[in-house]
Parts: structure tokens; sequence; C-alpha cells
């Protein structure tokens, strides 16, 4: 019995001039969120850090100092704070999925790195959490 090769496909690189790929970033946006499984994490929020990673398409146009023309962090941000706007959310796996979606809505986006740490769980531990990367349907 022989194992089916992995196909693997080339996620575009975060930054890379040469493809007419931008890297756009947040780093370090601490936000109170309603989040985990355990009954004391329900009955109010906890800080939890968030940091995004893009690989954006310039589509090889100038940005000509143009907020049209390039993709907003503020708008980012905002869309973040809208998804912890929701409700409690039990799993940090969950949170980071619902941020890459949000990110790759916008067809510029390549690829989405998404680090979601929860702050103050672990006392010897300055945080805990989940990293995910995921790609555009197109790339």
């Amino acid at each position: 019995m022989t194992a089916n090769p992995i196909k693997l496909f080339e996620v575009p690189t975060i930054a890379d001039g040469s493809r007419s790929v931008r890297h756009v970033f947040i780093r370090d946006l601490v936000v109170a969120c309603s989040i985990g499984i355990h009954s004391h994490e329900k009955h109010g929020p906890q800080r939890v850090r968030i940091n995004l990673d893009l690989a954006v398409d310039e589509s090889g146009q100038p940005v000509g100092d143009d907020i049209g023309n390039v993709l907003c962090y503020e708008q980012l941000a905002n869309g973040v704070g809208d998804i912890i706007g929701r409700g409690h959310v039990n799993l940090v796996e969950t949170l980071a999925e619902n941020i890459a979606t949000m990110c790759l809505k916008d067809i510029r986006v390549l690829s989405a790195r998404v680090r979601v740490e929860k702050l103050d769980i672990l006392k010897d531990a300055q945080s805990v959490g989940i990293e995910i990367e995921r790609s555009n349907s197109k790339v």
C-alpha cells in the first residue's frame, strides 16, 4: 500500500514586490472578549490579543496616496470588534476562523494569518492561543 502524496499549493509570500503583494498587519490588538468553555469564563469578558498578517494583492496599481487604493486597517480592526460583539465564543479556534473569514471577504486579500491569544489564563505563561493561516480560493 502506497501513501498518496500530499498536494501542496503555493501560498503567496506575505510581501512580494515582484508579484505585487503588500503586507498589511495589525499587531497586538488587545480587546475584551467573552470567550471560553469554562463556566467562570462565561460570566465576563477576558483580555485577548489579536495579530493579523495579510498578503494583499496590489494589482500593480500605485497607491497614489489614496485610501481607496489600499486595505484599511481601521476597517479590519472594526471588523474584529464586530465579530467579538456578536457574543460569547467557546474556542479561540472559532474566533480565529471567523476573523480569517472576515479578512478574506475582501478579494484583494490573498492570505490571512490570524493569531488569537488569551492573556490571563496560565500563571506562568504570558499567553495561550492559536495561529492559523487561510488563503482565498483564487490563490
